[in-house]
């Protein structure tokens, strides 16, 4: 595959993870993490991070 079309299935799953995640929809975001796991690489596991705590309302953030 191109790298700009890994590129752009990556993004379009990040934000399918992000939307599955605010619905509370669990057996999607395990299939989206497992698909997205095939092609992530390590930066990409930071962009998902920021993707997730900017969909998530401030006051329901998760201390680590």
């Amino acid at each position: 595959m191109a790298p700009e079309t890994v590129r752009d299935e990556q993004t379009a799953l990040i934000e399918a993870i992000t939307e599955a995640v605010h619905d509370g929809d669990d057996r999607t975001v395990r299939r989206l993490l497992a698909r997205f796991a095939e092609l992530a690489t390590i930066t990409d596991l930071y962009a998902l991070r920021d993707a997730l705590d900017t969909a998530r309302p401030s006051g329901n953030r998760r201390q680590s």
